[in-house]
């Protein structure tokens, strides 16, 4: 049997999933849950990825994930690995609690995630666990109405910014968004015997496949591939998607915002996963922190302006496509 597809490249997103082998729990009790959630909240900082929600169910877990650094198999294997390593050790049971490699679909388009959240918080209504989503102790969706601080690793905000930018009101747009039912193309997408590798608009499905070099292979062949671009490449992609010269994205234009030059930094802080210091001296940026804001800021404006969003996803899929 042919081992399942893996697709990674830096700021993607996944919907990941595994179940215990035979069907049997992977939670036996509350402490169980909480030692999975304190080793995701580990685990996320140690690997630099974003959890953006969760939901543990008695003998599965669904996750939603995003890699700004495209490492999704390195995470997930620690997880795995020491999750079951201390099960094993509380329980006196040993060998493997999962049936397998979890499972991993690729996700793209705001509608789409939007979707995906819902279905998560949405699984213990499902499964007859809860009547509400907040009844549920062992998901996420409290933590998108909370304030607490318990739940600052989570990566909410990534979420909620689709929803509106004023947070009061994205609060409210989840709140109420989730309460209603998925639509019964998602439950049957979820449903179905055998799982989709990537959900998302039919532009992106396409720029997988010819990025990847789908169309001349098996659909279930393994493949894992980090992609690093060289900062040249990301620099040429940015300024020929915005039709400028590399000129302005060396311009700091004070009280404005200059989409080129932050384009620029936020692609090359993503793809190229060179070191802060490295990226900074491509825009005459001395300080790693204004790297580093400078990214986060950009993300953030795409979350608010799909046009913006477009433009750097052409101006990505043209770096990538020069590494296939």
């Amino acid at each position: 049997m042919s081992r399942p597809l893996r697709i990674e490249f830096p700021g993607a997103w996944y919907h990941v999933l595994n179940r215990g082998r035979r069907k049997e729990s992977v939670f036996l009790q509350d402490g169980d849950y909480a030692g999975f959630l304190d080793l995701l909240a580990k685990s996320s900082e140690m690997w630099d990825v974003d959890v953006c929600a969760y939901c543990l169910m008695p003998n599965h877990y669904h996750l939603l994930i995003r890699t700004p650094q495209g490492n999704l198999s390195r995470f997930m294997r620690h997880v795995g690995a020491v999750y079951t390593q201390g099960f094993n050790a509380v329980h006196g049971t040993d060998g493997s609690l999962f049936r397998g490699r979890y499972k991993a679909i690729l996700v793209s388009g705001d509608s789409y995630l939007k979707e995906l959240v819902r279905y998560i918080h949405r699984n213990p209504l499902e499964a007859g666990l809860a009547r509400i989503p907040g009844d549920y102790p062992y998901s996420s969706y409290n933590a998108y109405l909370s304030r607490a601080k318990k739940w600052e690793w989570l990566s909410t905000k990534l979420i909620l910014a689709l929803f509106s930018k004023d947070p009061v009101r994205a609060k409210a747009a989840f709140k109420r968004f989730v309460s209603s039912e998925s639509p019964k193309k998602i439950s049957q997408i979820f449903s179905a015997p055998s799982l989709p590798f990537a959900l998302g608009p039919e532009s992106f499905m396409e720029w997988i496949k010819k990025s990847f070099g789908m169309e001349k292979q098996h659909p279930e062949v393994r493949q894992s591939r980090a992609l690093r671009p060289d900062p040249e490449s990301v620099m040429d992609a940015v300024c020929r998607i915005y039709n400028v010269d590399e000129a302005a994205l060396q311009k700091v234009q004070r009280g404005r915002f200059n989409e080129p030059r932050m384009a620029a930094i936020y692609l090359m802080r993503t793809l190229t996963m060179r070191p802060l210091d490295d990226v900074g001296s491509h825009f005459q940026l001395t300080r790693s922190s204004s790297v580093s804001s400078a990214a986060a800021s950009a993300e953030a404006r795409m979350q608010q302006d799909p046009a913006m969003r477009k433009r750097v996803e052409a101006a990505r899929a043209q770096v990538l496509k020069r590494q296939t």
